[in-house]
């Protein structure tokens, strides 16, 4: 594996088109958005790619049968060198890499439902799905919304920096300068107080991919799906295709998707690395 130049990443550009899955988040690094990392076989041939965005997800695709590369990939995986301190979130492409990543782990890959928070050292396989947007769904849901009595603002400095968790706009932008002029969001304030924001995790063309954050606090009130739906007015005024990608284990993220209109169009694998 090497690590390639951030000079060199319009190398990778041409690879990336051929990868048909959701890959939004890839493109962020390749195209420079942020900084991530980019990883190849070799820096000519490019015949196999790993794309790690700093938001902690990767994209591997390329050839999967290049033993010089999978043998330093397993040893990358199983982060032997001590070099990742969080869990990486991987994506394959094509399919045939999970039939080479069941041989390449072995015993070492366990399913979701088999984990435990003490199987650190574990390679989890668990689920993505890719869902598309129906607009004659949403707007069947917009019809039968009750009226939004709290206070939705675009998303502006303040909201950016003070939004709390785990998926908010501050780890998927380099910094607020760059969300305010290239970014969009919608933040609902419950009480006088931010309490969900929905935002652009990646804009690409014209698509542009949802993320959603709701202050634990404030959960299981309904509130996400008032910040999404003015993030989805915003996209239909403005000719963007709203995306939305989720793990398959996170049902409420699901259950919202299909409330929102989207539908399921792929589920597959999704790879919890070890640290």
């Amino acid at each position: 594996m090497i690590l390639l130049d951030e000079n060199a990443y319009s190398t990778v550009s041409e690879s990336l088109k051929k990868v048909t899955i959701n890959n939004l988040f890839a493109r962020t690094v390749v195209e420079k958005h942020l900084t991530g990392k980019i990883f190849v076989d070799d820096v000519n041939s490019l015949t196999v790619i790993h794309i790690v965005h700093p938001y902690g997800m990767s994209l591997l695709f390329g050839n999967p049968d290049n033993k010089n590369f999978n043998r330093q990939f397993r040893e990358y995986a199983m982060n032997l060198d001590k070099s990742r301190n969080k869990y990486e979130w991987m994506q394959v492409f094509p399919d045939k890499w999970d039939d080479r990543l069941k041989e390449l782990f072995g015993s070492d890959l366990i399913k979701h439902s088999e984990a435990s928070e003490n199987e650190r050292n574990k390679v989890v396989l668990n689920g993505r799905v890719n869902f598309i947007f129906n607009r004659g769904a949403y707007f069947v849901f917009k019809q039968n919304l009750q009226k939004c009595n709290y206070k939705i603002v675009r998303t502006d400095i303040d909201a950016f920096n003070n939004m709390k968790g785990t998926v908010v706009p501050m780890y998927f932008w380099e910094n607020v300068e760059q969300f305010c002029n290239h970014g969009v969001g919608f933040s609902l304030f419950y009480e006088n107080k931010l309490a969900s924001t929905a935002y652009s995790a990646y804009m690409h063309d014209n698509y542009l991919e949802i993320g959603i954050e709701t202050v634990e606090e404030y959960r299981g009130k309904g509130l996400a799906q008032y910040a999404c739906s003015a993030l989805i007015d915003y996209c239909l005024q403005n000719n963007l295709e709203p995306v939305w990608s989720c793990r398959l284990e996170n049902t409420n993220s699901c259950k919202l998707a299909q409330k929102l209109g989207f539908e399921i169009i792929s589920k597959r694998s999704y790879y919890k690395l070890p640290y």
